[in-house]
């Protein structure tokens, strides 16, 4: 009875034991292996590998075991590939509120491209081939998502001033420092200067000041901006002949409802 074996006849104790042996050798080698890949990983800022399997820091975890699951893993980290390339290539100077907020819709929804040399280079290619249409489309964007409830927002044209929306006091973020950096690129084009870097363009200027001087106002070269408790931005604009050039462009894209006389 001292032997095990003779316990359990049916079983092989040794064998489960060698299988056990090897199963402790794959998974330590596969730990090593995937401790080394997160090491890449965070230092190619691709994110950490631990983030996918994690329900509390991914919204649809990942399971390993699946048979795509290394697939899975591999799309997740190219979220982060993205957005770091993104905002440090200033690829986003080129792109208008609309589509920067299309782009981060697409990282926090994992809709985005596989991250291949093919894809990053069509990717830049066809957002540098359309800077153009983005360029007008932010004019367009701002003068469509202007309330008429306020008497300073002109239904025809851009007047001396207009009022802007979609400000949240507390964090100034989102699509009203976009529209403002829309706003600082069209008038630097406009006026034949060089488009600035939206790395450090007029939005996230204010956001700085908000934050840490808790100002509530901007002076600028073309405009001036002050921001209010209820969620809007008061805009000034200093040069007229910048909002003229602004006001032929909407024109064009509202030929029958525009009244602009050149």
């Amino acid at each position: 009875m001292n032997d095990i074996n003779a316990l359990v006849k049916s079983v092989s104790i040794e064998n489960m034991m060698n299988q056990r042996d090897r199963v402790r050798e794959l998974v330590e080698e596969a730990h090593r292996l995937l401790m080394e890949a997160n090491t890449l990983a965070e230092a190619a800022h691709l994110g950490n590998l631990g983030d996918p399997f994690s329900p509390y820091r991914h919204k649809n975890p990942v399971n390993f075991m699946d048979v795509d699951g290394s697939s899975k893993v591999l799309h997740h980290i190219d979220g982060p590939a993205w957005a770091y390339l993104m905002e440090e290539s200033g690829i986003f100077t080129f792109m208008d509120g609309k589509a920067r907020a299309e782009w981060d819709k697409s990282i926090t929804e994992g809709t985005y491209p596989p991250f291949t040399f093919d894809s990053v280079r069509e990717t830049f290619r066809s957002l540098y081939a359309n800077r153009g249409d983005m360029f007008e489309r932010g004019i367009v964007e701002i003068y469509k998502g202007l309330s008429w409830d306020y008497k300073t927002n002109q239904p025809f044209k851009f007047g001396k001033r207009v009022i802007l929306t979609g400000f949240s006091y507390g964090y100034i973020y989102g699509s009203g420092c976009n529209k403002i950096d829309d706003l600082q690129r069209v008038f630097c084009v406009l006026d034949g200067k060089q488009e600035p870097d939206v790395r450090d363009g007029v939005g996230r200027e204010i956001r700085r000041r908000h934050i840490y001087e808790k100002a509530d106002q901007y002076e600028g070269n073309y405009f001036n901006v002050r921001w209010f408790k209820k969620g809007t931005a008061h805009i000034a604009f200093k040069r007229e002949d910048l909002v003229q050039q602004c006001n032929r462009i909407l024109s064009r894209h509202y030929p029958g409802a525009l009244a602009y006389q050149a």
